[in-house]
C-alpha cells in the first residue's frame, strides 16, 4: 500500500505557528516511511500550493497530495503551479481533484452546479490540465471549458507528472476516476460489511483515522480519551450531513447509524459522530489494526490515507502496526 497522512488544518493553529507544524508533521511521515501528505482545500484554509511548496523545501522525498477545486483557477493555472514546483524543486507532486461536498461552500462561490454535473466539469478541468502538463498543445471544446492552441512552458519532465486521485463514492465519481485513470478515495465501511471479491473496479484508496497500542485495551483507552462524547459536534455532524450532497459522507454517516461504540470491533465511527473527524478510525492492538489494514488490500484497496495523528508517539504505534501488516515499509535512511 502507498500510505499517506493528512496535514493539520490551518484553521486549528495561530498563523504564526502553523508553518512550524506543517514542517515538524512532515518530517515526522517522512522520517517513519509515510510516502506524502494530504493537502485539503476549502474556503476556510490556507492555499494548499503554497502548503505544498512549504513541505518540498522542508522534506528530502515527501510527496505533497494538492487538493484541486476547479472552482478556484482555471486548468492552464494549475498546470501552471504543477510545472513550476516540478522545476524549481525537482520534485513530484500528487493531485487529489475534488469537486466540493458542502454546498455553503459552493454557494459563496456562487456555483449553483448540480452533483453529477461537478464531475463532469472537473473530468474537462483534469483532461486539459493533464495533456498540458503532458507536453501536449491543448485544443479542446466541452461544455464548461475551451482552449484553443494551448500550451505550458517550460515543459514538466515526464517523470515528474503527477499521480491523480478523485475523492468520492457516487456513480458520477467512479466513471470520472475511470476516464481519467485515477485512483478512486473514499470512506469505506467494516469489513464484515462487504461482499466477496474486490471493493470496487480500478485503483482504489481509503481514508481512516489509526489509534493503536501494543495492547487492546490500551489502545480503546486512548481512543477514547482523545475523542470523548460532545453534544455540540453531534449537532455539528447533522447539520453538515444535512447541508452535504456528498454521497460518500452520506454513506458513511448511514454506517456510522448503524454501529454501536462499544468497541467490539476495530471499526469505529464515534469520533465522525461527534463531528472531531470525518473518516471512520481503527482502535486496537497492533495485531489488531494490521489484519484490519491487510483485510483491505485484500479487498483491492492500494493507497492509504491516514487522518491526522495526534502526536509523534500516536504515529509511531500506527507506523508499528502498519509495518506489522506488511502495507508499510521501514523508511530509508
Amino acid at each position: 500500500m502507498k500510505v499517506f497522512t493528512t496535514a493539520p488544518p490551518s484553521v486549528r493553529f495561530d498563523p504564526r505557528s502553523y508553518l512550524d507544524r506543517i514542517a515538524e508533521t512532515a518530517r515526522w511521515h517522512e522520517r517513519s516511511g509515510i510516502s506524502g501528505m494530504l493537502i485539503y482545500t476549502d474556503n476556510s484554509l490556507i492555499d494548499p500550493w503554497t502548503v505544498a511548496q512549504a513541505t518540498l523545501e522542508r522534506t528530502e522525498r515527501f510527496v505533497p497530495l494538492i487538493a484541486v477545486q476547479p472552482l478556484y483557477m482555471h486548468p492552464m493555472a494549475a498546470a501552471r503551479k504543477v510545472s513550476s514546483l516540478g522545476i524549481l524543486y525537482g520534485r513530484r507532486v500528487a493531485l487529489n481533484m475534488v469537486t466540493g461536498g458542502f454546498v455553503r461552500d459552493l454557494a459563496q462561490l456562487g456555483d449553483q452546479t448540480e452533483h453529477d454535473m461537478r464531475y463532469d466539469r472537473l473530468t474537462e478541468y483534469t483532461s486539459i490540465m493533464m495533456a498540458l502538463l503532458r507536453g501536449e498543445t491543448a485544443t479542446f471544446g466541452g461544455t464548461y471549458y475551451h482552449v484553443e492552441g494551448l500550451g505550458l512552458s517550460p515543459a514538466l519532465h515526464p517523470g515528474l507528472i503527477p499521480e491523480l486521485f478523485l475523492s468520492g463514492a457516487s456513480e458520477a465519481c467512479v466513471a470520472a476516476a475511470a476516464t481519467l485513470g485515477a485512483t478512486r478515495l473514499s470512506y469505506t465501511r467494516p469489513l464484515n460489511q462487504f461482499p466477496p471479491g474486490p471493493a470496487g473496479s480500478g485503483p482504489l484508496g481509503l481514508r481512516l483515522g489509526v489509534v493503536t497500542r501494543p495492547d487492546r485495551r490500551a489502545a480503546w483507552d486512548a481512543a477514547r480519551a482523545r475523542f470523548p462524547a460532545d453534544r455540540r459536534g453531534q449537532l455539528a455532524h447533522s447539520m453538515a450531513r444535512a447541508t452535504s450532497d456528498s454521497v460518500w459522507h452520506r454513506d458513511i454517516s448511514k454506517v456510522a447509524d448503524t454501529l454501536d461504540d462499544a468497541g467490539t470491533d476495530p471499526y469505529w465511527v464515534f469520533p465522525l459522530k461527534n463531528y472531531k473527524t470525518f473518516c471512520p478510525y481503527l482502535v486496537g492492538s497492533y495485531g489488531d489494526v494490521a489484519r484490519y489494514v491487510q483485510g483491505y488490500a485484500d479487498l483491492g484497496y492500494g493507497t492509504l490515507i491516514l487522518d491526522e495523528p495526534e502526536s509523534r508517539d500516536d504515529l509511531a504505534h500506527t507506523v508499528r502496526a502498519l509495518q506489522m501488516s506488511g502495507q508499510l515499509q521501514p523508511a530509508l535512511t
